[in-house]
């Protein structure tokens, strides 16, 4: 059977990341696009209604999505090193670094679902049970739900240089051969970047790095923009 072979048991997981990418992501641009718009525009009644039977639901799914889509991504990423003769030579590949960046990005915004999203989404939920049943709400509910906001759009504006690289790792050719020191460069440059981002989201709740935040369109235009930076990362550091 063909889906027994290496190249089929491979092909299973790729779907399997697919599969589990889609769902995790398309609820992503649901919260971020039509749950998040709809919510502020509602009455109290029906959105403390949907905070308490539905938003529990999606986010089952968009937690696990992500779950499966990063365990998934991990081993396809270990066959490859294996594959490509161990991470150097996975390193002198553009297709190595694009899934490297790529990966590191989604790896990122997995943990900002399970570590950050998730536990602050749970207070919020409580919070709105209490009150529907005569209770009082938790106090720094409103803050956390702030928190989990932040972090949600952070991974929209990630999610945009993420598929791009994961999607030109076969398809798009970065760069040709590079010494190890433009490699040391664009690792450093990358990451610190990506750390950024990464802590706007984690820390404080105003000033004009969150501006881009605050609205969807900024988020969206951000993400092609750090994508852009990247890309013009590869174009310079990764050519010289």
């Amino acid at each position: 059977m063909a889906l027994m072979s290496t190249d089929g048991l491979l092909f299973l997981l790729r779907w399997i990341h697919f599969l589990a990418g889609i769902t995790w992501i398309g609820i992503l641009y649901y919260f971020n696009v039509v749950q998040t718009p709809f919510f502020a525009e509602t009455d109290p009644p029906v959105r403390s209604a949907a905070i308490q039977k539905l938003v529990p639901r999606a986010l089952w799914w968009f937690r696990w999505g992500a779950m499966y889509t990063f365990f998934s991504g991990w081993l396809i990423l270990l066959y490859k090193l294996g594959a490509l003769g161990g991470v150097r030579g996975f390193f002198n590949t553009s297709y190595g670094w694009a899934i490297f960046l790529g990966g590191t990005l989604g790896s990122f915004m997995w943990a900002n679902v399970w570590f950050v999203i998730w536990p602050n989404q749970k207070v919020v939920i409580a919070s709105a049970t209490q009150v529907a049943q005569g209770g009082q709400a938790i106090p720094d509910a409103a803050a956390r739900g702030q928190r989990a906001g932040f972090a949600s759009r952070t991974n929209v504006l990630f999610s945009i240089p993420m598929l791009f690289y994961m999607g030109a790792a076969s398809h798009l050719t970065l760069f040709g051969s590079v010494t190890r020191g433009p490699k040391v460069t664009m690792a450093i440059l990358c990451d610190a970047i990506i750390l950024a981002v990464e802590m706007n989201a984690l820390c404080g709740t105003s000033g004009p790095t969150k501006k881009p935040l605050t609205t969807i369109k900024g988020t969206l235009w951000a993400g092609f923009i750090l994508a852009a930076i990247f890309y013009l990362l590869f174009e310079t550091v990764m050519s010289a």
